[in-house]
């Protein structure tokens, strides 16, 4: 069954048990979707307010694309199920076994895409909530800068699954690329929450 089509028990059930998904990326990817959400119902309530009249076709535009994020949110936590499923099969493998050493570069290649596809997302909702802060209803910015806390935690937790993947990686120098990446994205992310939580003071 699809992540999306699980009830909210159903998911913590399936989270908290002793399964190889879902696990991590799931929860990260879940934060990312919810973070949307969230920020989608502060949008929801500003669209047709005569005070935000100059910033409804922003508002109405950014209401798509954050309910876009939110399904590509929820694609990336599937993908990350399938990404990881592939290589902890692989891991099971002897070392030498043949289908391990021709698939397993792939896989873990594989398995870094997803989290990789999270932060991405993070930061794009966290570009797009800053833009928010000065369209949207003054009486949900509690709502608005609790959706950046979701993105930025989204960011780091993905980053930790992107993370525990590389010494998997045969290239030093794209492990290295990698690190670097990850602390720039990270503190980007940061430093945008901050930017939306001081906003909303």
């Amino acid at each position: 069954m699809k992540l999306e089509d699980l009830t909210i028990q159903e998911f913590m059930t399936a989270l908290g048990a002793k399964t190889t998904t879902h696990g991590g990326g799931a929860t990260a990817s879940i934060t990312a979707a919810l973070a949307a959400a969230l920020a989608r119902m502060v949008v929801n309530y500003s669209v047709g307010k005569k005070s935000l009249a100059d910033h409804e076709a922003v508002n109405q535009q950014a209401l798509t694309t954050l309910a876009e994020q939110c399904q590509r949110a929820l694609h990336l936590a599937e993908a990350d199920a399938k990404a990881y499923g592939a290589l902890n099969e692989l891991w099971r493998l002897d070392k030498d076994d043949p289908r391990r050493v021709e698939a397993f570069p792939a896989a873990v290649k594989n398995a870094i895409e997803p989290p990789s596809g999270v932060l991405t997302l993070a930061i794009e909702m966290l570009q797009l909530m800053q833009m928010l802060t000065g369209t949207t209803n003054r009486l949900l910015k509690s709502d608005l800068a609790m959706a950046a806390v979701l993105a930025e935690a989204a960011a780091r937790s993905a980053a930790w699954n992107v993370r525990i993947n590389l010494p998997l990686l045969d290239d030093e120098k794209a492990r290295e690329q990698w690190r670097t990446t990850l602390e720039d994205t990270i503190e980007q992310a940061k430093s945008l929450a901050d930017s939306i939580e001081r906003a909303c003071m």
